[in-house]
């Protein structure tokens, strides 16, 4: 399961900045045909960025030519909200340069709440591995009361907040664990990411993929990885139809 949620993009003035600073190599400013719409003239703000036709042919053009020509990528922020197990963050977390995270820490708060089926990537699981999950989750919800309560376990005793019982629930903790993190990256980023894990074996990433595919000017991401414009027009309709939205959650199979 992945959820990727309040995803954050550039705004139309970031656009015009990042624009004109791609335009600065050929001293071509006066091609841009992008533009600022407002609403009225006398409400100067939240105006939606038009991206014209040279200024979208270029972008598709400098994407495809490599990295040393297509720093306005690194320019285009994108912020999102992911809720994702921790097998993925371990794959994610390859991707360093150009990233900065802000995570809900299983260190500090491990204990806050109790454990449930619906904190695990488990959609996959049969009955075995079902059932076996479950036996999990009741040694964790042991753990965390006693580590909250103190008290008996087998003839032993536990203070509260016994660290020995802390190390329980962490060393415990399955990978099908998910965690929220606040995530920046880049559209650079987003590119290599694309390359790398659109035919993934995990669900995950191709989810994560799909929501690449539904983002304004995606098909710069696209284009650099070498798809043609009939498949990136067939892979943007089919993300941006999606009703999923930018929520990937597969239903738990019984």
């Amino acid at each position: 399961m992945i959820k990727l949620e309040h995803v954050v993009l550039a705004s139309p003035e970031q656009m015009e900045f990042i624009i004109e600073g791609m335009r600065n190599p050929m001293n071509s400013w006066e091609k841009s045909d992008s533009e600022i719409k407002y609403e009225s003239w006398h409400d100067m703000s939240g105006g939606e960025y038009i991206l014209g036709h040279n200024d979208r042919s270029l972008m598709q053009r400098l994407s495809k030519t490599g990295t040393d020509h297509r720093k306005f990528m690194r320019m285009m922020p994108v912020y999102v909200r992911i809720t994702a197990p921790l097998y993925w963050w371990k794959e994610f977390d390859t991707y360093k340069v150009g990233t900065v995270v802000n995570s809900c820490s299983t260190m500090h708060k491990i204990q806050d709440k109790e454990f449930t089926l619906e904190d695990f990537s488990c959609e996959h699981l049969n009955r075995i591995g079902t059932s076996t999950l479950w036996e999990i989750i009741d040694i964790l919800n042991t753990a965390r009361t006693l580590y909250l309560e103190g008290g008996e376990y087998r003839g032993e005793h536990y203070d509260v907040k016994d660290k020995q019982v802390w190390w329980q629930m962490i060393q415990l903790l399955p990978s099908s664990y998910n965690q929220t993190r606040n995530v920046m990256m880049n559209y650079e980023v987003l590119a290599n990411i694309y390359k790398s894990r659109r035919g993934h074996k995990l669900d995950e990433w191709g989810d994560f993929c799909h929501w690449i595919e539904s983002l304004p000017y995606s098909e710069i991401i696209m284009s650099s990885s070498g798809l043609d414009l009939n498949s990136i027009n067939a892979l943007q309709g089919a993300a941006r139809n999606s009703s999923k939205g930018y929520i990937y959650k597969r239903k738990t199979e019984d």
